[in-house]
This record gives C-alpha cells, sequence and structure tokens, in this order.
C-alpha cells in the first residue's frame, strides 16, 4: 500500500504520464497529432485539481520567507541556461525516440487560445508538479524513504544522479533533460526551498514556449 505522504506527489505527476500514454495510444490507432490537441487542456486542467485537492498536504510549498534575491536571482538564471542547453543539445545521440510535438495551427493560422493554454500549462503548472514529484519526492526517498525528513542539503550524489537520470529518460531530448535534472536538483540542495527549481523550471518552458512559437519549432514541444 502507498503511503499517503508519498501518493499526494505521485498522483499528480501519474495523471500527466496517464494522458501522455493516452495520447501515444490513441496515435497509434490512427487519431491525428491535431485531433488530440485539445487532451493537453484535459491533462492540466486534471493536474491542476489533483495538486489544488492536496495542497494541504505539500509542507515543502510553503513560501521560504529567509529566501532572498540571490535564491531568486540564480534560479532565473538556472532557468534561461536549461533553456539554452535545451535547444541546442540536439545532436542525435543526445535524442531518445522521436517527439511528436504540438503544433497549434490550423491552415497555418495560430489557435491562440491553445497556445495560451500550452504555454500556462508548461511554465505554471508542469514545475509545480514534476518539481513535487522528481526533486521533493524522488529524490529525497532515494535517500531516505522518510524523505519529508530529509533536508535537501544531505541529498547524497547516489540520489541526486539516480533522480537525475530518471529525469532525463523521462524525456526525447535525454542529453538536455539530464543536465536540467541536475541543475534543477542542485538548485533544491543549495536553496532548501523547492520554490527555487519551480521558479528555474517555469523559467525554461515559459521562454522555450516563447521561442518554439516564434520560431516554428515545433517537434520541441
Amino acid at each position: 500500500m502507498v503511503d499517503r505522504t508519498n501518493l499526494y506527489r505521485i498522483a499528480p505527476f501519474a495523471a500527466y504520464v496517464f494522458f501522455m500514454i493516452l495520447e501515444d495510444a490513441l496515435l497509434k490507432f490512427g487519431w491525428e497529432a491535431n485531433d488530440l490537441r485539445w487532451l493537453y487542456a484535459v491533462k492540466i486542467t486534471v493536474v491542476v485539481a489533483l495538486l489544488w485537492a492536496m495542497r494541504s498536504a505539500y509542507s515543502e510549498l510553503r513560501w521560504p520567507s529567509a529566501a532572498g534575491f540571490r535564491t531568486w536571482g540564480a534560479a532565473i538564471i538556472a532557468g534561461i541556461v536549461v533553456f539554452v542547453a535545451w535547444i541546442n543539445m540536439t545532436a542525435d545521440w543526445m535524442v531518445m525516440g522521436e517527439s511528436v510535438g504540438f503544433d497549434p495551427r490550423n491552415d497555418e493560422e495560430i489557435d491562440w487560445i491553445f497556445v495560451a493554454v500550452r504555454i500556462a500549462g508548461a511554465a505554471l503548472v508542469v514545475p509545480v508538479m514534476e518539481e513535487l514529484f522528481w526533486r521533493s519526492f524522488l529524490m529525497r526517498w532515494i535517500q531516505h524513504p522518510d524523505f519529508l525528513s530529509v533536508d535537501p542539503a544531505q541529498v547524497g550524489i547516489k540520489a541526486l544522479t539516480i533522480a537525475a537520470i530518471l529525469f532525463a529518460l523521462a524525456h526525447s531530448l535525454w542529453f538536455a533533460g539530464l543536465f536540467a535534472g541536475f541543475v534543477y536538483s542542485l538548485l533544491y540542495m543549495r536553496s532548501g526551498t523547492l520554490w527555487s527549481p519551480i521558479l528555474a523550471h517555469a523559467v525554461t518552458n515559459g521562454i522555450l514556449g516563447v521561442w518554439i512559437v516564434a520560431t516554428g519549432n515545433w517537434g520541441f514541444w
């Protein structure tokens, strides 16, 4: 039986993964990618609902009164660095599988509602959901099953590396994912607040979304 403390951090991530699997299955059954764009809004809505319903359990999301400009400045810079790495670490050996991407165009005209939902989900919802799972839960749980008792600064190399590798394997751009996994984890370990990697992750995803729309590189979505 899964401990409730664990479940609260796994459930939103599991819901997100479920919809990814569902989308892949529908594509294999002949659905067109454009016909499935609405699934993203459903996926994000479900994740938000779960995060909201279980919000009282997320003690690591209490606002850090001691964090200052240096903490937030480092997170913003880290987010930008990860974005630059993400769009450049694309050599064949750095890519695993093939990304379908997310194309918000209808007859070459961009559907700005789809764009707004996609960027909002990627920049505001995904960072909270993923950092709760990958950094706050999984990385600390690998260090010790009673993960809430683990100070982020005390996470060892083994737990840091395993969590970063698993994070990388969840992305088609696995090498960029590995780099991002280490960066976000180190931010958490150094700052002691989960809001630091959340902010960095949000900056990365937000800038990436704007860049994708500006350049038409839909495959990065």
